[in-house]
């Protein structure tokens, strides 16, 4: 779980910078995020090599290299390389470790569950056991000491995303993912999760419907929160979509869940078209107040004008989605993503909290 306490006032709260660039010209979209040995590790994710895009005849590329970044006023370095390829899994620190929990590559989907440890400049990696199926484009969180991964994409080439929800006994690993009871809505991937009090929340995603003949998404605002041995429970719906937006939710106080941006479908059909005139996504920060089941603005991502960023566009500093927010020494970390379309960042954006993590 990532939280905050609520001693600083939210107007102190959003204080926005960057850390060192991740060393790719393009950045990468899709990485695993997290801490271990508190250090921050971004591993593998993809990209666009050649600075193109899918409407262009670009080929996205899936990396194997793991970055680190050893403190906040350092810079990275690479510290190793997966065992392949891959990216669009969830990623989870726990333990003192990053949990990375299946994704994708050129080749597929897997289901691979990988922990990773930081030790004396070198990376250790764990093998844990796999997921009952193939998973991309998931999302996750930990309620107490159990892992929950709910919806998601079970091939690339399916036309249907994911009714799934999965859990994992963080204490006793070893004994295997259980498949449980769905929440009562449809399915979805690139949801956002969330746990507090007890309870794993899901919020928004996207679902897929034919569109002559073509897989087309369908950008959903509804909310269901998740309590062990009470089942699922329906919630206010969100303001707007927040699709692909950095997860997981951080914990605000002790009744507030925050989420930074996601892509609101507005401008989805239309991306091919706008290509590089594109506007970026929302760069909205959107609170849930878990005790009166409302949602409410509490701020805005810090984002370059247009202008600014159109002069250097994969060094946007324009909200960013498909990636992890990490917390990390009081901050809240968003290493690289996608800014635009098929545009990546290798920008690490930075909201300073001056408040101190609750333990």
């Amino acid at each position: 779980m990532m939280s905050i306490n609520t001693k600083a006032q939210k107007s102190d709260l959003f204080k926005w910078s960057e850390l060192a660039p991740i060393p790719d010209q393009f950045g990468f979209a899709g990485s695993f995020a997290g801490i271990s040995n508190n250090a921050l590790i971004v591993a593998g994710g993809a990209n666009f090599p050649d600075g193109g895009a899918p409407w262009t005849g670009s080929k996205k590329v899936w990396t194997d290299k793991i970055f680190v970044l050893d403190n906040p006023t350092s810079k990275w370095k690479l510290a190793g390389t997966l065992p392949r390829p891959l990216g669009y899994g969830v990623s989870i620190s726990y333990n003192n470790k990053l949990i990375c929990i299946g994704g994708s590559n050129a080749d597929g989907h897997v289901a691979t569950v990988s922990a990773f440890s930081y030790t004396n400049s070198k990376i250790r990696i764990e093998n844990w056991p796999e997921l009952p199926q193939a998973l991309a484009n998931s999302c996750g969180a930990i309620v107490g000491h159990t892992l929950y991964i709910a919806g998601g994409l079970l091939t690339p080439d399916t036309k249907t995303t994911a009714s799934v929800f999965w859990a994992l006994n963080l204490n006793e690993p070893k004994g295997g993912w259980t498949k449980l009871e769905t929440w009562p809505g449809g399915p979805r991937m690139l949801s956002v999760a969330g746990s507090l009090n007890g309870s794993f929340y899901l919020f928004s995603g996207t679902d897929l419907e034919d569109k002559n003949g073509a897989a087309h998404r369908k950008y959903l605002k509804d909310a269901y929160a998740y309590t062990p041995g009470k089942g699922w429970k329906k919630l206010a719906d969100l303001p707007s979509a927040v699709v692909a937006a950095a997860g997981p939710a951080l914990v605000y106080g002790k009744n507030e869940l925050l989420i930074f941006g996601g892509d609101d479908g507005v401008l989805a059909d239309n991306a091919a078209t706008l290509k590089e005139k594109h506007p970026g996504f929302s760069d909205v920060i959107l609170s849930y107040q878990t005790k009166t089941n409302k949602w409410k603005v509490a701020g805005h991502i810090k984002t370059h004008k247009l202008s600014d960023a159109a002069e250097n566009p994969n060094k946007s500093l324009w909200a960013p989605v498909t990636t992890t927010s990490v917390l990390w020494n009081g901050s809240l970390v968003f290493p690289g993503g996608e800014v635009r379309p098929a545009v990546r960042t290798p920008r690490v954006l930075v909201t300073h909290i001056k408040s101190s993590p609750l333990k």
